[in-house]
């Protein structure tokens, strides 16, 4: 009411100063120099009016109530202790007393994206029955000097009075990209970023154990080096939580989450479907999951086949099916390179070929898709030899067939090259432990190519013993482009070759 009568008594002024013959101009240009500042302070606070700064816009950030369970998140079981524990402190109050133990502050939850971590700042408010609010480390950057700060200020305080308006004992606030605020402090960035760090560093130190309701801080990156270390300390993020990629257990219960509700044919194999995904994040396997129904409402099936679980698979590793339609000669080079790869591989480490195919995906014309068969961390000498003969096999088999080599060995050789400099750097050749820092280019050059050329030399011998089964396996991967791992290595069996 106060907001109409004063939008209408302004006008009837200026009218009757008009009137008596008043010069009105400069307090109309001074009264729209104050708009302008009211505009821009407005609208830097969310448009919450006339005294919205400093004040909290209640609901902003609040979350509903979350349904995700720590159950439905799979894998992560030690990581998922971890962030139990430090939950308990908001649950067990009287016995963390009995122990003089300080509840924790903050949790910093690092890793790569896509493995869970936003899912597990979620289970932790529903787990803790909690206040739970959350933002984006963006939403704290401005170009204006103290509005991040300010944004940092009303999020504590919307987290403490969502508590005490839910009659709540606990709040826990989630700030996704926090290294967006994050960042070390090196002169570097703008005063707006120190302000805002600064400022929240302030809220966490003000997170008094006796405090009603008890706020804790969750915090996400997949960036922790680029962290300021007055964040790091313990008092402000007490726990450090490595949310990793998933084993091949944890890769095969979080597709049987995600399949759970769609129907799978008799043929799909979830653990082989999760063999073939090292590597691959929660988000990927849910969305391999997702891509395999679709595949399968294309076709009309009734249930998801495990052929469409393969036909994911490639799509999220390798991309889309390309229109892209080589000519029959350079099919059959293409052809022919691959199966070199599918070749080297099945000699290396019998039973890891997975797929050959000539369906353009990506950047990609041709590729085969190995299986690890377990879950590697560590590499010998031996199996790092293994695999550059195997990204050299294509580049050697068109040298064998037409007499030199195609551009499409360029990504082959990269990988090559960098598995061979991961020996020499691994202290793994006959330069022994280097510092990297201080040996001589060359020498490191030299035996990197002394490497590359030894297993260039040994990928030839074995290539030229296998004609026949370039001959016998190239026509039908030209008619059907598509041969799996089993159907290659029954073609390999045909021609007397012994696979283990």
């Amino acid at each position: 009411m106060g907001k109409e009568i004063f939008y209408g008594v302004i006008p009837a002024v200026i009218i009757f100063l008009i009137f008596l013959g008043f010069n009105v101009g400069p307090f109309l240009l001074f009264g729209a120099v104050l708009a302008g500042i009211y505009f821009i302070v407005a609208r830097q606070q969310g448009g919450g009016g006339v005294g919205s700064l400093g004040k909290s816009k209640a609901g902003k950030h609040a979350v509903p109530k979350s349904k995700i369970q720590f159950a439905d998140i799979g894998g992560q079981e030690r990581a998922k202790k971890e962030l139990k524990e430090a939950l308990d402190f908001l649950i067990h109050k009287d016995k963390i007393g009995q122990y003089g133990i300080r509840p924790l502050k903050g949790v910093l939850l690092t890793g790569p994206p896509g493995t869970g971590k936003t899912l597990m700042a979620k289970a932790a408010a529903n787990y803790t029955n909690s206040a739970f609010v959350a933002a984006s480390g963006a939403q704290f950057v401005e170009m204006y000097v103290g509005v991040g700060a300010q944004r940092v200020r009303d999020l504590f305080k919307e987290a403490k009075q969502l508590a005490e308006k839910n009659g709540q004992d606990s709040a826990i606030i989630f700030i996704d990209e926090i290294d967006v605020i994050g960042g070390k402090r090196d002169g570097q960035q703008q005063r707006e970023y120190d302000q805002t760090l600064n400022q929240l560093l302030t809220e966490m130190d003000g997170m008094t154990t006796t405090d009603k309701p008890r706020v804790l801080l969750i915090a996400a990156t997949n960036r922790k080096d680029m962290l300021d270390s007055a964040l790091l300390r313990p008092g402000r993020f007490d726990r450090h939580i490595n949310v990793d990629l998933p084993d091949k257990a944890a890769r095969s219960q979080i597709l049987t989450i995600h399949t759970a509700n769609k129907p799978l044919a008799s043929d799909v194999s979830l653990d082989k479907v999760a063999q073939e995904t090292f590597g691959f994040s929660g988000a990927q396997l849910e969305s391999v999951a997702n891509e395999a129904a679709i595949y399968a409402m294309r076709e009309n099936a009734e249930k998801i086949a495990q052929s469409h679980f393969s036909y994911a698979i490639d799509k999220v590793m390798m991309g889309e099916r390309t229109d892209r339609e080589a000519p029959q000669e350079e099919k059959e080079r293409i052809a022919l390179h691959e199966l070199g790869h599918a070749i080297a591989s099945e000699r290396v480490r019998p039973g890891s070929v997975s797929q050959v195919t000539l369906t353009p995906r990506g950047q990609a014309l041709g590729y085969v898709r190995q299986n690890p068969m377990d879950d590697h961390y560590l590499y010998t000498k031996e199996y790092m030899e293994g695999q550059i003969m195997v990204c050299l096999a294509g580049a050697v088999t068109e040298e064998i067939y037409y007499g030199g080599r195609s551009t499409g060995s360029k990504n082959d050789f990269e990988q090559a090259l960098g598995m061979a400099q991961e020996i020499v750097q691994s202290g793994m050749s006959s330069l022994g432990i280097v510092n990297m820092q201080f040996v001589n280019k060359t020498l490191v050059h030299e035996e990197t190519n002394k490497i590359l050329n030894d297993m260039l030399e040994r990928t030839r011998e074995m290539l030229k013993a296998h004609d026949d089964v370039y001959k016998h396996c190239l026509q039908v991967l030209l008619d059907r482009e598509v041969l799996s791992g089993d159907e290659f290595r029954e073609k390999l069996n045909e021609v007397n070759l012994v696979v283990a």
